[in-house]
């Protein structure tokens, strides 16, 4: 077995694409299969090294490491499409000669009459074949004009293309909706429905798992293949990503590249672990973190689900908590330096990154609680819910001054009746400006006495 990625390295990879590459990693992974990475940049205009480079560092952070393809190689190769401009020529050739491709004349404006036409006639858009009836004097004539001429595969008439999705189940396509279809553009590029599909047989892919987008492209490169006796996949197009009100997913819906995720904070197991649920279930274990390997251990096309998968950022968000409590001390450290570490005092920077660790779901909150501990504070805005005891901040101010730990600034404190609610709620208000957030023990050593003390007094004014 062996299954691929193919993307276009037109931008920065976004969660669509990394599901993509995820399932057919996790599927290959499972049965100790290939995977494949092919760049498909042949739209030279669009296409930019600084995306494939960026590709492949997203792609290994994921921990989605190829077996075949750019920097690994393979006996397959070239795998950069923009440089199998030779191998694809000898494909052309072969379908030229056996009649099932022609040179195609026909120019944009044209085309968009004809569609405009096959609209108001009720008709689904197709080429309608003009140019595969010109004679060998007409075409020979245009190409002495200098004229600009695509190259198109010649549809079979009157026939089906009948394949098993391994997701959707049978799929059925008229050819007489088809049309022939551009296989080589006016440039000499090639079209994305050859070179897919062509690179996918030569270099020996058996399961292509894609996005259902790419459905109707499937009878187009079926047709393709058998036409040059090549060898077809088993194709499984996937549900596509909606946001929550059902549309495509888009930034509106809070949609980022895996590169803004990653620089938000967010870990990789959790953005596998939420990915490798968006469209699949897994039967026993589906709110269990997981590392790869257990991931595609459950990995199933057949638990793979034919509506829209909806993106939720809570569950997201519930993925990347599960996966920061799932860190070490010495993990959580790492995640977070490149975050917090310049804001919080050198000695207590193992302390406080294993404290976040239990408290935050993403490094700007932590953020947030460096300034809070370590920077001076204004009084704190937020408005207690309970009444305060009388002489509540000096009592705790007075406990301060005389060197008091927390145990005993909490029984000076419940000294003036304040109790349960009332106790630690303007202790905590007093010491950090907020009603919830880490163990206050922690974050009172952390502080430190002489910081704790200034914050006392300084609410005990505000209080007078």
């Amino acid at each position: 077995m062996k299954t691929r990625f193919a993307p276009s390295p037109t931008g920065y990879i976004h969660m669509g694409n990394a599901r993509t590459a995820l399932f057919n990693a996790l599927m290959g992974h499972k049965r100790g299969a290939t995977f494949l990475l092919r760049i498909e940049d042949t739209d030279t205009e669009r296409s930019d090294m600084q995306y494939v480079d960026a590709l492949k560092e997203d792609l290994k952070w994921l921990g989605l490491d190829w077996q075949e393809g750019p920097d690994v190689e393979g006996p397959n190769g070239p795998y950069f499409q923009s440089q199998r401009g030779d191998i694809y020529e000898k494909y052309y050739q072969q379908l030229l000669d056996a009649g099932l491709a022609y040179p195609c004349f026909c120019t944009p404006t044209e085309l968009e009459v004809m569609r405009k036409a096959q609209a108001q006639a009720g008709q689904p858009p197709r080429y309608d074949g003009r140019c595969s009836r010109l004679t060998p004097e007409q075409v020979a004539q245009k190409k002495a004009e200098g004229i600009p001429y695509t190259l198109r595969f010649k549809v079979p008439k009157g026939e089906e293309v009948v394949f098993m999705d391994a997701i959707k189940g049978r799929q059925r396509f008229k050819t007489d909706d088809i049309g022939d279809f551009i296989i080589r553009k006016a440039d000499g590029a090639a079209a994305f429905f050859f070179s897919n599909a062509i690179d996918d047989a030569l270099m020996g892919v058996t399961h292509v798992i894609r996005g259902e987008d790419h459905l109707t492209n499937t009878p187009r490169q079926i047709l393709l293949l058998e036409a040059l006796g090549l060898p077809v996949p088993e194709y499984a197009h996937m549900s596509m990503i909606v946001g929550p009100d059902g549309s495509p997913l888009s930034k509106r819906h809070g949609s980022r590249s895996i590169r803004q995720l990653r620089e938000e904070g967010f870990l990789p197991q959790a953005l596998t672990n939420y990915m490798a649920r968006l469209g699949h279930t897994y039967k026993d274990a589906d709110n269990t973190l997981m590392d790869l390997q257990q991931l595609a251990d459950g990995f199933e096309l057949s638990q793979c689900g034919t509506a829209p998968a909806r993106y939720d950022e809570n569950q997201l968000r519930f993925w990347q908590k599960e996966a920061v409590q799932a860190l070490s001390d010495e993990a959580a450290a790492q995640w977070l330096a490149p975050f917090a570490q310049d804001k919080v005092p050198a000695e207590k920077w193992p302390a406080f990154a294993a404290l976040m660790r239990d408290n935050i779901t993403l490094p700007d909150e932590a953020v947030a609680w460096a300034e809070r501990l370590f920077e001076p504070v204004p009084l704190p805005q937020t408005e207690l819910s309970v009444e305060v005891a009388p002489g509540f901040f000096e009592a705790g101010a007075e406990a301060l001054a005389q060197g008091a730990d927390f145990k005993q600034l909490t029984e000076a404190l419940k000294a003036t009746g304040a109790k349960g609610k009332q106790l630690f709620q303007p202790l905590r208000w007093a010491l950090t400006g907020q009603l919830h957030g880490p163990e206050l023990p922690v974050l009172f050593e952390l502080m430190g006495r002489e910081e704790a003390l200034r914050r006392f007094r300084q609410a005990a004014e505000a209080a007078a």
